[in-house]
């Protein structure tokens, strides 16, 4: 059985593969190293600053408060926006950075968020 963590990491780096092959990139090799480096590191390491806004958000932050006082750039917040709208105009479906951009930029709950990401069927990612 897959813990939430790997999920999120296997799905996520399926989200990242739909992206270049609706934009015509040729299918990555497997584990390709790039890609699935810097997926694993945002989702694991504390050193990671995207990292670090999700548990600030998992421990019930805002986003605002969460982002205050900081001195670097947490990159993923422009990017969700960006990423979203990407994959709308592509028509591919990308429920993780949705979820993501939706608590960033529109107030959603991330309790509700991560609810029904862990509701979605399971499938061959």
């Amino acid at each position: 059985m897959r813990t939430p963590r790997a999920s999120l990491i296997t799905r996520g780096l399926a989200e990242m593969i739909r992206v270049g092959l609706a934009k015509g990139r040729p299918a990555p090799k497997p584990l390709e190293a790039i890609r699935l480096g810097d997926l694993v590191l945002t989702c694991s390491s504390a050193q990671s600053r995207n990292y670090a806004l999700g548990l600030a958000l998992g421990r019930g932050q805002v986003p605002g408060k969460a982002l205050a006082g900081r001195r670097s750039v947490v990159e993923g917040v422009a990017t969700a926006t960006a990423v979203s709208g990407l994959a709308q105009r592509l028509g591919i479906e990308m429920p993780i950075s949705e979820a993501v951009e939706a608590v960033l930029h529109r107030g959603a709950s991330i309790d509700t968020m991560i609810d029904g990401l862990l509701r979605r069927p399971h499938r061959r990612e």
